[in-house]
């Protein structure tokens, strides 16, 4: 008869024969499994080496290829835009990159009329309405009253007007005044739309650059991305204008402008203005649009036909 005893060595048994098993195992396997498992670590750390060797290499590369932009601007900027009017308009996705391209257009020698950080709070479509009643508001005698877009889109009506009082007026109509430019700036200012020193926009402009970035990637990013566009195609009804991007897919104001026929040919746009290549080359492209009437569609990307616009001689 089978009793408590005889289980309890049954399964010391069981689990004996197990233990003997597994050191059986381990000693005939220590020796190939060991090897091979080495082999696979040193295999990774040098896999591992030589990444971060080339990954040091790149960076090192990117940095020459920036020194190397810099010293050229140097020889090809100065003078090319001596004796023009240029206004800065920067998007709040192309606040990073705003500075270097402002310094690129003053060593070209291009005189800055005014510098407008446009706010987030311009491009939510939450303040469309509030858009529309400041436009009307906020006009002033000689400032465009008339002609406004009147298709209830409070960012296109507001760019038209922001637009007749940064750029010139087509010929044959009188210029904007000093104090009636300083009082629609300062509304809009004032209002938490834009950030800007009115007291310091005393001029209109020839062309502007307008520098934005990547596209927006909120709930309401579709509506963001159609008001920049909305923008760039106020400002282009009223004068020159170059698209300083980052980037050209995505739904980006620079992928925007080179996938529309109509846009590409009053438009130019360069895809890597956060660059100090980008940079110098914005500037060739607006020397590019004053002296040539020209647009053009430059940078790195995959839908840009050129790296850089035909040097000016």
């Amino acid at each position: 008869m089978i009793n408590f005893r005889y289980h309890v060595v049954s399964l010391t048994a069981v689990f004996l024969a197990l233990a003997i098993g597994l050191v059986v195992g381990t000693a005939a396997l220590n020796g190939p499994l060991a090897d091979s498992l080495e082999g696979q670590v040193t295999g990774l750390r040098k896999d591992n080496q030589h990444w971060r060797q080339t990954v040091s290499n790149m960076e090192k590369q990117l940095a020459l290829e920036e020194e190397f932009a810099e010293e050229i601007s140097q020889v090809v900027l100065p003078g090319t835009l001596t004796g023009h009017r240029v206004a800065v308009l920067s998007l709040p996705n192309g606040r990073d990159h705003t500075e270097g391209v402002l310094k690129k257009l003053q060593q070209a020698g291009a005189t800055i009329t005014g510098q407008v950080d446009l706010q987030d709070k311009f491009i939510n479509p939450d303040n469309n309405s509030n858009l529309l009643e400041l436009a009307v508001t906020a006009a002033r005698p000689t400032a465009q009253t008339t002609g406004l877009p009147g298709n209830g889109h409070g960012v296109e009506t507001s760019s038209a007007l922001l637009a007749s009082v940064l750029l010139d007026r087509p010929q044959g109509i009188a210029p904007v005044s000093d104090a009636d430019r300083r009082a629609v700036l300062a509304a809009y200012n004032n209002a938490g739309y834009l950030t800007t020193d009115s007291n310091k926009v005393t001029a209109s402009a020839e062309a502007v650059v307008v520098v934005s970035g990547q596209p927006y990637v909120d709930k309401d990013s579709d509506k963001r991305d159609e008001s920049v566009v909305k923008i760039a195609e106020q400002f282009d009804r009223t004068g020159s204008i170059v698209v300083a991007g980052n980037g050209s897919v995505g739904g980006n104001l620079v992928g925007v402008v080179r996938g529309d026929p109509v846009l590409t040919q009053t438009i130019s746009t360069v895809d890597n203005a956060n660059t100090v290549q980008g940079q110098v080359v914005t500037t060739l492209a607006l020397v590019e649009q004053l002296t040539e009437k020209k647009a053009g569609q430059y940078g790195v990307g995959d839908n840009a036909p050129s790296l850089l616009p035909r040097l000016p001689q």
